[in-house]
């Protein structure tokens, strides 16, 4: 993915457009690809992430609540006060990533890598 195409698949999350950032992603020939994006206090509610690649990403503060993050890849994430109550997070890589402060309350973490993540209780 060229750096314009990544702007435009970054352009389209921040705005809500996550299925046509999907979209294009698969257009492009690979999964919705977001390692290391700054989605810092971003609205992701409800937002249908599953299987998306967001190792490295800057989550501090976002609202992703009742979000589908089923086999996300979440590594080394910053998560730091992200809200993910009621998050499908089934099978998703959280190794490493950061959860400090972060409200898990309802959140399936059924079959989710943790290992050394901060913040989570093992």
């Amino acid at each position: 993915m060229s750096p314009e195409e990544r702007a435009g698949v970054l352009a389209l999350i921040k705005a809500g457009h996550i299925e046509q950032a999907r979209e294009l992603c698969a257009a492009l020939g690979g999964p919705l690809d977001l390692y290391g994006a700054n989605l810092q206090g971003a609205n992701l509610q409800g937002a249908n992430l599953a299987g998306a690649y967001l190792s490295v990403a800057n989550l501090t503060g976002a609202y992703l609540a009742w979000a589908d993050l089923a086999g996300a890849n979440l590594t080394r994430a910053d998560l730091t006060g992200a809200d993910l109550s009621g998050a499908d997070l089934i099978g998703a890589v959280l190794s490493g990533a950061n959860l400090t402060g972060a409200n898990l309350t309802g959140a399936n973490l059924t079959g989710a890598n943790v290992r050394d993540a901060i913040g989570v209780d093992p």
